[in-house]
């Protein structure tokens, strides 16, 4: 998700006319939204890193089984194929021990290869960039208020 923050205000709003702002804009970094979706129970979870690496793959699965759901006994994971998304990873991050005790907690289910648009994810990432994050996000406060709004 890009930020991006207005270089002038736009003009105000008047009846009739659509809302209009100025084509230029400040670019003001990326964040990555890895998300949780719970379809039968109507849950979302969305959080936000600054990069999209393995640590940040493994502490969001370690977010998941010990915050989101610390008292499930096993979590359906469905997962797209990402290079970084695998249980070595989880090793490599925090150790055989932990990592252990995370899969142990976890039932993965890849989803196929050339197949993402089968991820009920995917179609959930679609629904929120037209539903919420359509237009210009300033920074990672307003960002993180938006996905609190949608979830």
């Amino acid at each position: 998700m890009q930020l991006l923050g207005n270089r002038r205000c736009g003009l105000p709003l008047r009846p009739g006319y659509a809302q209009r702002q100025d084509y230029e804009y400040i670019r003001r970094g990326t964040r990555n939204l890895f998300i949780f979706v719970e379809p039968k129970a109507g849950q979302r979870h969305l959080p936000i890193t600054r990069r999209r690496t393995k640590e940040d793959w493994a502490k969001a699965i370690r977010y998941l089984v010990d915050a989101l759901y610390p008292q499930v006994p096993l979590i359906d994971l469905v997962y797209d194929n990402l290079n970084t998304h695998t249980v070595n990873t989880l090793i490599e991050i925090f150790g055989k021990a932990e990592a252990d005790r995370i899969v142990a907690r976890l039932v993965l289910h890849p989803t196929p290869l050339h197949a993402a648009w089968l991820n009920m994810a995917e179609i959930d990432l679609s629904a929120l960039t037209g539903q919420c994050l359509d237009r210009r996000i300033p920074d990672e406060w307003s960002l993180a208020l938006e996905l609190i709004a949608w979830e």
